[in-house]
């Protein structure tokens, strides 16, 4: 645990990373919460640089930027309008704004989110609410392709991300905010419940709202599969500043979390719940 009264620099950080684990030249997929750090000098642009350091220029950085703020079927949307009237849900939907890959910003995610985002090279991928962004000579590869009707799925970065051998580092978070899990949950069989889900976007300079059905998010059991985890996979665990940590294997944490569902879901997730998406908040 680290307490340096003026901030933690960007050496601070990269040794506490190197000390957890964290190796040059491989795919990483941070979830990070700066608040938890505590006082980090130059804020999530440091933190950026830090890790990018430890990686090295052979490695890539992977950030979900995930959006609700477009989507009437999230539970950002279904809390902003609970005990509106009709004529003031309709006022609030038209007025919601339009995803558009290039501008709108991963606010929901934190950050260093926001700050991969829009760190010069960086590549977003095109799904307009759970978006990932990734900086490195990887990047562009790992982020095409990710297909509407997939929001965390097969044709989603996580898909790509698990063949490339990523690693996964929760950074003062908890298991909730591991989207690699949801990858997990297209996975497990029998094959899990679907849902319709809604967003608007911008495309050729007009508003247009896009309907599609995707596999059933709920990240409700994520804490109990996080126990599973700890237990019996290869989870480094330690601290960046003040921020508890872990750090683990892609593979094992999706192959885990899998067989995990399998087993404990069944009907419990039969009736979809009204989560539109997980509601990842990185601070």
């Amino acid at each position: 645990m680290n307490g340096h009264g003026t901030g933690l620099a960007t050496a601070d950080i990269a040794g506490d990373l190197r000390a957890l684990g964290l190796e040059p030249n491989g795919v990483l997929l941070l979830h990070a919460s700066l608040r938890v750090m505590g006082l980090v000098a130059g804020g999530a642009a440091t933190v950026v640089e830090a890790v990018r350091d430890v990686l090295g220029p052979a490695g890539t950085l992977v950030v979900p930027t995930t959006t609700a703020e477009n989507s009437d079927t999230s539970r950002a949307y279904l809390a902003s309008v609970a005990g509106l009237t009709p004529a003031q849900v309709k006022a609030h939907r038209d007025g919601m704004p339009a995803y558009d890959r290039a501008a709108t910003p991963a606010t929901l995610a934190g950050r260093i989110a926001e700050e991969v985002r829009t760190t010069p090279g960086a590549i977003r991928s095109a799904h307009p609410q759970s978006s990932f962004a990734a900086v490195g000579p990887r990047a562009r590869s790992l982020m095409k392709d990710h297909k509407i009707d997939c929001h965390l799925g097969e044709q989603s970065p996580l898909s790509k991300l698990y063949t490339a051998g990523a690693w996964v580092l929760l950074l003062g978070v908890g298991y909730t905010a591991c989207t690699a899990l949801h990858l997990a949950e297209y996975r497990y069989l029998p094959s899990p419940p679907r849902r319709t889900y809604r967003c608007v976007i911008r495309y050729r300079g007009d508003r247009q709202w896009r309907s599609y059905r995707d596999v059933v998010l709920d990240d409700s059991d994520f804490e109990a599969i996080g126990e599973v985890l700890d237990e019996n996979i290869n989870v480094h665990r330690g601290y960046v500043g003040n921020a508890e940590c872990r750090l683990m294997p892609m593979r094992l944490v999706v192959d885990t979390a899998a067989n995990w569902m399998g087993e404990h879901r069944g009907e419990k997730i039969s009736d979809p719940p009204v989560t539109g998406q997980a509601g990842v908040l990185h601070k």
